[in-house]
């Protein structure tokens, strides 16, 4: 059978690392075994979700590289779930219920203060016809809940391993507002059922809705996928979100991290394996779900930082010459310092242009000048200033840097001499 995996973000906010490792794992599975990874839009929620969130979605899995095959958006699909209502009244498993939220919110309180759990009574299927009648007649809509089975529900999780719940003590979930109007839970099942979708891999605050969900595929007579949850990611500080900002994939990209540092890192976390920059080939090949673990993986962007780094001091020209303007020596000479790909316009600058320097010594300044050797072989240039001076270590080449970079750090200086230029060079030492 055809791996079928699917990404189902909702377009109310930034995708953020943490929706993105979700649809990394399923790419990645989809690519190993030959399958498809589909997009799946869940905009039923007409409110929140903005048709600018859905072009972003794109546009980061884009840039990402995560290619998805087919794509739909569930607000194109109100026909389907309709037919899904319609069945499951006939079947008796989807009844109407006319509690308001204030008498649900009584009920659960009551409950809780009996120590019993929050679990709705169904006290909707003892009402009579006219009491339904006179329900309606007061303005009253029904919001309707699916009736679970008081059986063994189980499953073994790819990643969980066994899991069993008894639909005796979870609470029929409602499928659809007094508005009408349609919430994930059936919406989901009935997309995964007509689409075929083999694998459902997602986080583990889903484990309970999986209980429910295979329940309402079983009397849809759609066919049970496997399913894995992932243990959620954890910031330093808090849990991932959209609500708690700071991780979302545009601002990654905004300040340089590159694309193969976030798929390094996402791969990764919460498996064995250590975390290195890694093609897109190698993190398909070494992907299985047997090496994921239970426990919350801590995400910390300084992480993504080092690997971003890690990744730009090893690009060929070939990778970065449409996105730079420099040419491969210089590219070259200062790679291996840089932090963002964008860095390398600001060290063409110090080399090329105008610049203040930092003068600390005039006087060192000068004598240095007066040493630099015509081919501005930078060893031979410091063995004299050395020998002359008496200077050495950061003693010796700190005040140079200043002089040359205006900066405390960066590329080597050996590297940049021939950037900057005997001109330049011998401009900025005098500059006092």
């Amino acid at each position: 059978m055809k791996t079928i995996t699917r990404f189902a973000p909702s377009p109310t906010g930034l995708l953020h690392v943490g929706n993105v490792r979700t649809a990394l794992v399923n790419y990645l599975f989809a690519r190993k075994t030959g399958g498809e990874f589909m997009l799946r839009i869940d905009d039923t929620d007409l409110e929140r979700s903005k048709a600018e969130y859905v072009e972003a979605i794109k546009a980061d899995l884009t840039w990402l590289g995560l290619q998805w095959g087919g794509t739909f958006r569930q607000s194109e699909r109100v026909a389907e779930y309709e037919k899904a209502k319609q069945k499951l009244l006939a079947s008796g498993r989807l009844y109407p219920c006319y509690e308001t939220g204030e008498e649900l919110d009584t009920k659960r309180k009551f409950q809780m203060k009996r120590g019993a759990p929050p679990i709705y009574d169904r006290g909707a299927l003892k009402l009579t016809d006219d009491e339904k009648k006179k329900f309606e007649a007061e303005g009253r809509r029904p919001h309707y809940r699916f009736k679970l089975e008081a059986e063994d529900i189980t499953w073994d999780d790819l990643i969980r391993g066994p899991q069993k719940f008894n639909g005796a003590y979870l609470s029929d979930p409602i499928l659809f507002r007094e508005d009408g109007s349609l919430i994930y839970m059936l919406c989901s099942v009935v997309d995964d059922g007509d689409y075929k979708t083999t694998h459902i891999v997602r986080g583990e605050d889903h484990v309970t809705n999986t209980a429910i969900q295979i329940q309402i595929a079983q009397a849809l007579g759609y066919q049970i996928p496997q399913f894995a949850h992932l243990a959620l990611l954890k910031g330093k500080d808090a849990e991932m979100s959209k609500r708690s900002g700071g991780f979302d994939i545009k601002a990654l990209r905004e300040d340089g991290i590159e694309p193969l540092a976030i798929l390094s890192l996402l791969a990764k976390m919460g498996t064995s394996d250590a975390v290195k920059i890694r093609t897109m080939d190698e993190l398909t090949s070494e992907f299985d779900f047997g090496k994921f673990g239970r426990a919350a993986a801590i995400y910390n962007p300084d992480d993504l930082k080092r690997l971003t780094q890690k990744e730009i001091g090893h690009m060929e020209y070939a990778e970065v010459s449409g996105r730079v303007k420099v040419d491969e020596a210089f590219w070259n000479a200062v790679r291996g310092n840089l932090k963002s790909i964008d860095e390398v316009e600001e060290w063409r600058h110090i080399c090329s242009d105008d610049l203040q320097p930092v003068v600390e010594d005039a006087e060192f300044l000068q004598q240095a000048a007066g040493l630099l050797p015509e081919n501005l072989d930078f060893n031979e240039w410091m063995t004299r200033v050395k020998e002359a001076t008496g200077r050495k270590g950061k003693e010796l080449f700190m005040p140079i840097r200043k002089a040359l970079t205006a900066r405390e750090n960066g590329p080597e200086l050996k590297a940049i001499l021939p950037l900057i230029g005997r001109e330049r060079v011998l401009k900025r030492l005098s500059a006092a």
